[in-house]
């Protein structure tokens, strides 16, 4: 009688939101493994790609996500884009040819994602790309074209949204690919949101339950422009006149500050509360006990959907319609100080959503469906006789 076939996993991730795409991913790998679920089993290898270097905004995630130690570490660190993606195709390549995996699988829409993604299409590897199918209409965008690329490279599709599908298929993706499964950063979401953060948390800030803001600014489109990131400060630092604001700010922020000679934002200035970033279980407290949040990131879009946190999205486009037709997000044009004043007055005079509102499928349980699906697609793959792991 033949044992159990086996599947040879390469997952990848490299920056912040990756990192809690791909836990509950390889947290539901493990889970399979030990139920012996099916004639599948499966052997995983994490490969950390290194575009983000600073440690708070990646090896702390390690711990906090309590993924395992990564098989492989490529160290490419920062760059332009076409520096960040060409690093990681070099230096990939060699990882693919040596652990010889069966499916590559990638999350999100950074630079790692696509270089991945395009090293393994082109060495005949399949790929599965979860978080995929999601546009924005903004080609400006880098991370709109990662998303492009990389879903017309992937053999799996896993969608987070129903709008999702439409986009693909308008595409031309074939419908079997395309696999509706839910979100894996709520799955991330939910594991750490109950571990009691939140008076800690809380305290190092200074600030009281749903007496403060939330802040996190990073898009090139945001930080890059000198008169952009300057205006955007001082609409802040008004804002913060009325309700205090918590900043935590990312790397590249930080950089672009110094960069144009500017006032680095740290410490107290008059009511915007700034400091380095956050590791995930406090940023998630923060979060969680806000009056209001002011991001340009997509994932915190999902995340106070859930959490029942209004949010204003400093952009004009969201490839995450769903937090908008169903959650508490609004677009706020980060040209516009005036409109994100008032946009800020309007949460302020509405009372906080009685709950958070979840969309289809996000549940917590997205990775595991994930697993299922890659199990299904190599049963008609894989050799009957099992091979060694």
């Amino acid at each position: 009688m033949s044992g159990p076939r086996h599947l040879r996993l390469l997952l990848v991730a490299g920056a912040r939101p990756n990192f809690m795409k791909v836990a509950p991913v390889m947290a539901a790998v493990e889970a399979w493994n030990a139920a012996a679920a099916g004639s599948i089993r499966f052997a995983q290898t994490l490969v950390h790609t290194g575009q983000h270097y600073d440690a708070r905004m990646s090896d702390v995630f390690f711990r906090d996500l309590r993924l395992p130690e990564p098989g492989h570490r490529l160290e490419t660190g920062s760059g332009s884009h076409a520096e960040q993606t060409a690093a990681v195709l070099e230096r990939i390549e060699p990882v693919l040819l040596a652990e010889r995996p069966d499916l590559v699988v990638v999350v999100g829409d950074v630079n790692s994602t696509l270089a991945a993604a395009l090293c393994a299409a082109k060495l005949g590897i399949p790929i599965a790309h979860v978080e995929a199918g999601l546009r924005s209409g903004d080609r400006g965008m880098p991370e709109e074209l990662n998303r492009l690329l990389t879903d017309h490279l992937s053999e799996l599709l896993f969608t987070t949204e129903s709008a999702a599908a439409v986009n693909l298929r308008r595409e031309g993706v074939a419908a079997g690919k395309i696999h509706f499964v839910g979100n894996t950063m709520i799955d991330s979401l939910e594991r750490v949101r109950s571990d009691g953060q939140a008076p800690a948390a809380l305290a190092a800030a200074g600030v009281e339950p749903r007496r403060y803001g939330l802040v996190t600014l990073h898009r090139p489109s945001n930080v890059d422009d000198p008169a952009r990131l300057g205006a955007l400060v001082a609409t802040l630092t008004e804002v913060a006149g009325r309700l205090p604001l918590v900043w935590p700010v990312h790397v590249r922020t930080r950089e672009r500050l110094r960069e144009q000679g500017g006032p680095h934002p740290m410490g107290d200035r008059r009511g915007l509360i700034c400091c380095e970033a956050l590791a995930y279980p406090e940023f998630v407290a923060l979060m969680g006990e806000a009056r209001l949040v002011l991001t340009d990131s997509g994932g915190i879009q999902e995340e106070t959907t859930v959490l029942g946190v209004p949010c204003l999205t400093i952009r004009t486009t969201t490839e995450r319609p769903v937090t908008v037709s169903q959650g508490t997000n609004r677009l706020v044009d980060p040209g516009d100080a005036a409109a994100i004043a008032r946009a800020v007055d309007d949460v302020l005079a509405a009372p906080m959503p009685a709950a958070g509102r979840r969309p289809e499928l996000w549940d917590g349980h997205a990775a595991e469906r994930i697993v299922a699906a890659i199990a299904d697609w190599a049963e008609g793959r894989l050799p009957t006789a099992g091979r060694p792991v």
